[in-house]
């Protein structure tokens, strides 16, 4: 089993080009996306000493606590792919490159407004699990057509996460509409896929896959 980061990333790598090469895909064409919520700054650090540049946070006050201990990682961009609230806009344009999670129109108006350059990808919500967060797929043009008429915001993508499984085939057809719902809309970007099913998101089509636990472990309390 590996056990230094390096392992563990290498691993990670290992399984994006098999999946890639099963999918006859180039490796190139896929992200790697670090997913550090609820993990301290050092393992920032420590991600960013192995060669991550990308790295994914939930909420807008634990961006905010790590800030200052990550802010001379040059090149590291940071997007927020958990829910954003509107009334934390000022702040997570401040604290972020990127915002994953944009699921409705009055929300990209609102980033819009910092007057901040953000690229956008916007969550879609293919499931109807409670729990999860996303603009419904019949909503989605509105949001794409709010987001290409901004002037701060550029929209790279789309985001979705299935139903957890221990199947990770039950993850394929939600992979498999959000690429349907890109090529419709004309967006390139898929950002799908995590520690235990990326190749499955690979295969159907993911650009990003969003990687925690395979990295980091179980996650630590804060």
């Amino acid at each position: 089993m590996p056990e230094t980061l390096q392992e563990k990333l290498d691993l990670v790598q290992q399984r994006i080009h098999a999946a890639c090469g099963r999918a006859h895909r180039d490796p190139a064409g896929v992200r790697l996306l670090a997913v550090t919520k609820i993990f301290p700054a050092d393992v920032i650090c420590e991600a960013y000493a192995v060669g991550l540049r990308e790295f994914g946070e939930n909420y807008v006050q634990e961006m905010e606590d790590k800030a200052g201990a990550v802010a001379g990682l040059q090149g590291a961009r940071f997007h927020l792919i958990g829910h954003l609230q509107s009334n934390k806009t000022k702040k997570a344009a401040q604290l972020f490159s990127a915002i994953d999670s944009v699921d409705s129109v009055k929300l990209a108006r609102r980033l819009d407004a910092e007057g901040v350059p953000l690229d956008i990808t916007i969550e879609v919500k293919l499931s109807h699990e409670e729990s999860k967060t996303g603009a419904d797929a019949e909503g989605l043009a509105d949001i794409v057509a709010a987001v290409r008429a901004s002037g701060n915001l550029q929209l790279k993508g789309l985001m979705t996460v299935p139903p957890w499984s221990e199947d990770v085939e039950r993850s394929r057809p939600y992979f498999a509409k959000l690429r349907e719902l890109g090529r419709r809309h004309g967006i390139g970007e898929l950002s799908m896929g995590m520690s235990h099913d990326l190749e499955v998101a690979i295969e159907e089509g993911a650009t990003w896959v969003r990687v925690g636990t395979a990295l980091f472990g179980k996650r630590r309390k804060p």
